[in-house]
C-alpha cells in the first residue's frame, strides 16, 4: 500500500502545480473514516481507496481525481456525509465522489432492476464529468485484482460476470484498452476457469517450443524499417490475452492449433506520416492478407482510437497482425481520453464531448425496464464498427449489420422517427438493408411517417430499437387508455348511478392506483376485474355474477395495435360482426362472431365491440386456386390491382401438375371491399375459385 508521502511524491512528479495539501488532507481523512474496517482479503479496508489512488497517478491524472479516488467509499461504507465532504474538499471533488457512489442502498424488487438503476444513474453523473467513470474503472480494476480473496463462488461470479458486461466495454468506448484487456483477462479467469487455464497452458508450451519467434519477427521488422531509411521508435512483440484467444476459438470454431494470429507486433513511429511510410515499407517486405488492413487515422473509431491495423504473412505461412501509430496515439490507445489529462489538454469533461454517451443517457431515459436498460447498454457497447457517409460527407459510425434505420436514428431521432424510404449509393434500397462499410447513405423521410413496429425486427443499433420501443410503448398506453375509457364508462352505465370526481379519487386510492389513466389501462388489459372496480366505486355493488344495464359497446380500429389483436383464426376485417375477449394482462382479443374459438370462451369474458367509422385497413385471408398455366398468377394480380388491393404475404400452399393452391393476406378497406376483390378474381378463366379463410 502506498504511504502518504509516496503518493503525494507520485502526483508532484508528473503535476509539480498539484494541490498537496488536498491530498494529504483526503488520505487522512479517509484512513480516519474507514478506521478498523477489514477487506475479504484480511487487508485493512484503507488500502483499497489508496491503491484505486495508485491506479488513477499511472493515469497521470489531476489531483481533484486522485482525491476522489481516496475518497470515493466514504460516503457509502463510513459515517461520512456527502455535506461534510462538499465542506472539507470543496464542490467539485464532492460531485465526483457523489458521482462514484456504489449506490448500494437502492432498493430494487431484483437483481437486474438494481444493476440497472445503478449504471443508470452512474452514467447520469458521467453525462457531468467523465472523470467519475476513470475513478469507477481504477475502483472496478482493484476489486477485479483482488476478486479471489472473495469466498462465495456465486458473488465473484456475478462481479465477474458485471465487469465482462459493463466495466470492459465502457473501458474500451473511452480508448483505455489496457484496462479493458485486464478487466476482461481477470473476468475471464473467474467465468471460464477451465478455458483460461486451457488456453494459458497451450500458451506456455507455444512459448517453450517457438523459441526466439517473436524476438526474431522483432527483429526483422526493426531491420526493414532501417534499411528503407525510417527508424522506428520502438517494435515491441505480445502474445494475445488469453480470453481475446478464447473468444476467437469460439467465435470462428476452430482449435487453438488452428489459429494463426495469435501474436500481434506494435511499431511506434514519430508521426503520422511516418506510419504510412512505414505501412508502405512492411508491404513490399511481407505480403499482406487481403481484407485485414484497417487506418483509424483517416477514419478514427468513435473513441477516438487511432492506428493502421495489417496482418501480413511470414515465412512458413505465419500470420503476423501488426499496429502502426505514432507515440500521441500510443498514448491514446494505452490510457484513451486519461491521456488529455496526462497531456495538459484538460476538457470541461461533459458528455457533450462523447456522442455514444449523449446516445446511452437517451436510451437509459426511454428504456421501459431493467432488462431493456442492460440489453441496450451491452448492444451499444460490444458492437464492432463500420463506417457510412450522409449525401454531405459527415461521418457515421455504426455496428456492423446497421441498416438505414439504423443510420437515421445515428443522425438524429426525428430522423429516424420520420424515416420512409433509403438510397445508398444513389439506389433506393429496402430499410432493412445490411450496410457496407464506406456507403453513401441518404434518408428519405415524411412528416406523416411514424416508427414502423416491425423495424424492431431488424435494427441493430440500441438507440434505433430503443425509440422503436419507446414509439411502440407510446401507442399501446394511447390504445389502453382509449379502450379502457370506454369499459369504465360502461361499468358506471351498469351501476345505474352517475359518479362524482371524489367518488371516483376516492375508488382510486381504495385500487391503489395513480390516476385514472392507470385505472383505464388496467381494466384494458383485465389486471383489474369489472367486478372490483365496481365495488371500489360503490362497496357491495361488484359480485361478478351480477349483470346491470345494457353494456356499451367498444369502438376499435381495424389496424393490429397493442392492447387490441385481430386474431388469425378468424381475421375480422372492419364490417365484420364482431366480438371481443378479453384475456387478463394481455388486452382485447378481437373475433368474428362466428369464429369457432368463441365457444371456448365465458361470456362474461366477452366485451361488446363496434368498429370505429374511420377503422382503417386489416388484412384478410383469401384461397385463390388457379390453372397451372403460363399467366395464371398475372390475372388474378391485375384483378388485385385494379381494386387497388395490396398484398401484404403470398404463399404457395398446394400444387401439382393441374393446380396452384395460393393464400393470399390482402389489405383490404372493409368487408365491402373483400367482397368486390372476391367477386372480381371469379371473372379471370385461370381461376378457379377463390373462397375467404381463416388464419
Amino acid at each position: 500500500m502506498l504511504r502518504q508521502y509516496e503518493l503525494v511524491e507520485r502526483v508532484k512528479a508528473y503535476d509539480p502545480e498539484a494541490d498537496e495539501d488536498l491530498l494529504n488532507r483526503a488520505y487522512v481523512f479517509s484512513m480516519k473514516a474507514h478506521g478498523s474496517q477489514l477487506r475479504a482479503s484480511g487487508d485493512p479496508y484503507f488500502s483499497h481507496p489508496i491503491e484505486v489512488a495508485g491506479i488513477l497517478t499511472d493515469l497521470r491524472l489531476d489531483d481533484e481525481t486522485i482525491a476522489t479516488g481516496i475518497l470515493h467509499d466514504t460516503i457509502e461504507d463510513t459515517v461520512a456525509t456527502p455535506e461534510t465532504i462538499l465542506k472539507l474538499f470543496g464542490p467539485n471533488v464532492a460531485r465526483l465522489v457523489d458521482g462514484v457512489t456504489k449506490l448500494s442502498r437502492i432498493e430494487a424488487q431484483s437483481e437486474s432492476e438494481r444493476a440497472a438503476e445503478n449504471l443508470r444513474r452512474f452514467l447520469l453523473a458521467m453525462s457531468d464529468d467523465i472523470r467519475v467513470l476513470l475513478v469507477k474503472l481504477a475502483d472496478r480494476l482493484h476489486n477485479m485484482r483482488t476478486l479471489h480473496f472473495i469466498a462465495k463462488p456465486e458473488k465473484r461470479r456475478r462481479i465477474a460476470r458485471e465487469t465482462m458486461d459493463i466495466y470492459a466495454p465502457l473501458a474500451e468506448r473511452i480508448g483505455m484498452y489496457g484496462f479493458m484487456d485486464e478487466l476482461k483477462q481477470l473476468a475471464f479467469r473467474e467465468l471460464e476457469p477451465e478455458g483460461h487455464a486451457s488456453v494459458t497452458k497451450r500458451l506456455e508450451s507455444l512459448r517453450a517450443g517457438g523459441g526466439d519467434t517473436v524476438r526474431r519477427i522483432e527483429s526483422g521488422i526493426r531491420m526493414t524499417l532501417e534499411t528503407a531509411g525510417l527508424p522506428p521508435l520502438d517494435v515491441k512483440g505480445r502474445e494475445k490475452k488469453p480470453w481475446s484467444i478464447w473468444r476467437k476459438m469460439q467465435d470462428r470454431r476452430l482449435p487453438f492449433e488452428q489459429l494463426s494470429d495469435i501474436v500481434a507486433f506494435r511499431v511506434i513511429v514519430d508521426n503520422p506520416a511516418d506510419c504510412y511510410r512505414a505501412l508502405g515499407i512492411l508491404h513490399q517486405r511481407w505480403p499482406m492478407v487481403p481484407g485485414r488492413f484497417k487506418d483509424f487515422i483517416s477514419t478514427p473509431k468513435r473513441n477516438g482510437y487511432r492506428s493502421l491495423h495489417t496482418t501480413l504473412i511470414d515465412r512458413d505461412k505465419m500470420r503476423i497482425e501488426v499496429q502502426i501509430r505514432d507515440t500521441a496515439m500510443h498514448a491514446e490507445a494505452e490510457f484513451g481520453l486519461a491521456a488529455h489529462w496526462a497531456y495538459k489538454q484538460k476538457t470541461d469533461g461533459t458528455a457533450a464531448q462523447y456522442p455514444w454517451l449523449d446516445d446511452l443517457i437517451e436510451i437509459l431515459d426511454t428504456a421501459g425496464s431493467a432488462e431493456e436498460v442492460l440489453e441496450h447498454t451491452r448492444m451499444a457497447m460490444f458492437q464492432d464498427q463500420l463506417f457510412c457517409f450522409t449525401p454531405k460527407g459527415e461521418l457515421i459510425q455504426l455496428p456492423k449489420g446497421a441498416t438505414p434505420v439504423d443510420f437515421a436514428y445515428a443522425v438524429h431521432t426525428t430522423l429516424g422517427n420520420t424515416c420512409v424510404g433509403a438510397k445508398v449509393q444513389g439506389q433506393t434500397v429496402p430499410l432493412r438493408t445490411a450496410l457496407k462499410n464506406g456507403d453513401q447513405v441518404e434518408i428519405l423521410r415524411s412528416s406523416a411517417q411514424t416508427p414502423d413496429p416491425a423495424w424492431e425486427n431488424f435494427v441493430v443499433t440500441a438507440k434505433a430499437r430503443a425509440a422503436v420501443r419507446r414509439f411502440v410503448r407510446g401507442r399501446e398506453r394511447d390504445t389502453l387508455i382509449h379502450i379502457g375509457t370506454q369499459l369504465f364508462a360502461d361499468i358506471s352505465n351498469r351501476l345505474g348511478i352517475t359518479l362524482s370526481d371524489e367518488a371516483v379519487l376516492a375508488a382510486l386510492a381504495r385500487l391503489k392506483l395513480a390516476d385514472r389513466n392507470a385505472l383505464y389501462i388496467a381494466l384494458a388489459r383485465q389486471t383489474l376485474a369489472d367486478h372490483a372496480v365496481m365495488d371500489a366505486l360503490v362497496p357491495g355493488s361488484g359480485a361478478p355474477a351480477k349483470k346491470r344495464g345494457k353494456r356499451s359497446p367498444v369502438l376499435i380500429e381495424g389496424r393490429a395495435a397493442s392492447g387490441i389483436r385481430l386474431m388469425d383464426c378468424c381475421a375480422p376485417v372492419p364490417g365484420d360482426r364482431i366480438v371481443g375477449v378479453r384475456q387478463e394482462g394481455e388486452g382485447i382479443e378481437v373475433h368474428r362472431i362466428d369464429c369457432p374459438r368463441l365457444a371456448d370462451a365465458e361470456e362474461a369474458d366477452w366485451v361488446d365491440l363496434k368498429w370505429h367509422e374511420d377503422a382503417g385497413a386489416a388484412a384478410a385471408r383469401i384461397l385463390v386456386i388457379v390453372r397451372n398455366e403460363p399467366g395464371s398468377l398475372a390475372q388474378v394480380t391485375a384483378v388485385l390491382a385494379a381494386q387497388r388491393a395490396n398484398i401484404v404475404n403470398l404463399q404457395l400452399k398446394h400444387r401439382d401438375r393441374a393446380f396452384h393452391n395460393f393464400l393470399m393476406d390482402v389489405e383490404v378497406d372493409d368487408i365491402a371491399h373483400l367482397t368486390n376483390i372476391i367477386t372480381g378474381l371469379k371473372a379471370p378463366k385461370a381461376v378457379v375459385s377463390v373462397e375467404r379463410v381463416a388464419g
